[in-house]
């Protein structure tokens, strides 16, 4: 079994991080979104990703013009305005055993672009349904305390998410 675990570490080094952005939405409670996504890497026994809203970067496009796209795609979120962004990219690598599964087997990890954004609308506005053409990211949401956002991530991303809140989390107070 070590030699498979050896090919797909090597497989994985050739592999390309994608680039894509994350947002830190905030109410005006000072709290953050968290959507909760289906454990398709992880099976259907796994426990519930909560994730903040992230996505890829279209050929063209600026981090800041996707993390907008994004943020409207998965959550419906069009009351926001943009508080603050982490300058630097922020990079996590898959573990072996996800190399050529997640991330429909194209990447190692990713390198992201953080922002954060207030969000001063109804959470009415929030609707987490298909739209423009993109399928649902998460089957549900809510608000939560800051610091329970790294504890419902993959273990892999954990320390993205707590470079991203040290960064990032005085602008929630």
């Amino acid at each position: 079994m070590p030699a498979i675990a050896t090919t797909a570490q090597a497989c994985g080094t050739k592999l390309p991080l994608r680039a894509c952005v994350g947002i830190m939405m905030i109410n005006r409670y000072g709290q953050v979104w968290l959507g909760r996504r289906a454990p398709k890497w992880f099976g259907p026994e796994a426990l519930p990703i909560w994730q903040m809203p992230q996505g890829g970067i279209d050929r063209g496009e600026a981090p800041v013009e996707a993390a907008f796209r994004e943020l409207e795609e998965e959550t419906g979120a069009m009351s926001v305005e943009l508080i603050g962004e982490v300058d630097d990219w922020l990079t996590y690598e898959l573990p072996s055993d996800l190399l050529g599964i997640a991330l429909k087997g194209r990447y190692r990890g990713q390198k992201q672009r953080w922002f954060a954004m207030r969000f001063y609308g109804p959470d009415a506005e929030i609707d987490i349904g298909p739209r423009n053409g993109h399928k649902a990211e998460f089957d549900a949401w809510r608000w939560a305390d800051l610091d329970e956002a790294p504890l419902r991530v993959p273990s892999f991303k954990r320390g993205l998410y707590e470079t991203v809140i040290g960064e990032l989390g005085p602008l929630v107070r």
